[in-house]
């Protein structure tokens, strides 16, 4: 009996909670694949970040904006990969645009790449809630032997998606089409009658891509920018710490110098910038009443 008892609780174990998640409560979840299934878990912490805080990216902003509320509203709506370089905000507005619209019935889902496999599991999960979701796959991309890509390939356009109105996939990736490419993938190609045709693999490798209905590009950002970037953090941080701090010039100059050590000029950057002394801003004030060292 004892021995029936151990085996039924480790059977139990490998299986998926059937536990549902009140999404009045919660915006946010993550899906995690099980042995037998897999469940969906609220997320407690969410990124707070505002549309307000996104600068630089205004077209992207606009577009992907325009996009969720034709979804909210329960208008026809794409799919949208964001791509480019890192550190320019597409997964921060991904969760700026939840924190817009949530209040009005759109929620989140992450789904991590291990887990494409189960998206028609997810979907169905989620086909009788009164809600919008969008499952979100960030930093998504893919190595040339990796064929797991082909589970969202086939739920983007198949039969999932087109059984179900209240589902859309948002992807960030640092690739434009998911996937590595390389000078070889031209060495099968030939003219016929002037034409270049491209190897079918090189077809098979794009057409990932080309099922999400909306791109949005994402480049690194010019000085102008960073600087702008670096300015509304550092005031913001400022405010929200209650530090007695001022922007100026030798502020600027260190946060060119900040991006010069890290080699790259985005957001991000700017972010972390701007936490580096608004920290130490705060660290100086609390130990002494004073400013900024």
């Amino acid at each position: 009996m004892e021995l029936a008892k151990q085996a039924l609780e480790r059977l139990l174990a490998l299986l998926p909670s059937t536990e549902s998640i009140d999404w009045s409560q919660h915006w946010a979840a993550r899906w995690r694949s099980e042995p037998l299934g897999g469940t969906l878990s609220p997320l407690g912490h969410l990124d707070r970040i505002e549309l307000a805080d996104l600068l630089g990216v205004d077209d992207q902003k606009a577009q992907l904006v325009a996009n969720t509320e034709q979804f909210v509203q329960g208008y026809p709506a794409n799919n949208a990969l964001l791509w480019g370089a890192r550190g320019t905000g597409k997964s921060s507005l991904v969760h700026a645009v939840l924190n817009r619209y949530a209040p009005d019935g759109l929620r989140l889902v992450e789904v991590d790449k291990e887990a494409l496999c189960d998206v028609a599991a997810i979907v169905a999960r989620l086909d009788s809630e009164p809600f919008r979701f969008v499952l979100v796959c960030d930093d998504l991309s893919f190595e040339a032997d990796d064929a797991s890509y082909k589970a969202l390939k086939s739920a983007l356009e198949g039969s999932v998606f087109t059984q179900s109105d209240n589902v859309l996939v948002y992807a960030t990736s640092n690739r434009r089409h998911l996937l590595p490419e390389h000078m070889s993938d031209n060495t099968s190609a030939r003219h016929i009658e002037g034409e270049l045709h491209e190897a079918e693999a090189v077809e098979e490798k794009i057409s990932l891509s080309d099922r999400f209905g909306l791109w949005l590009s994402f480049y690194p950002f010019r000085q102008d920018d960073y600087v702008r970037v670096a300015r509304h953090w550092f005031e913001r941080l400022a405010a929200s710490e209650g530090v007695d701090v001022n922007w100026e010039e030798s502020t600027r100059q260190d946060a060119l110098r900040w991006a010069l050590a890290r080699g790259v000029r985005s957001g991000r950057t700017a972010y972390h910038f701007a936490r580096q002394r608004i920290g130490r801003a705060a660290l100086a004030q609390s130990t002494d009443g004073g400013g900024c060292p």
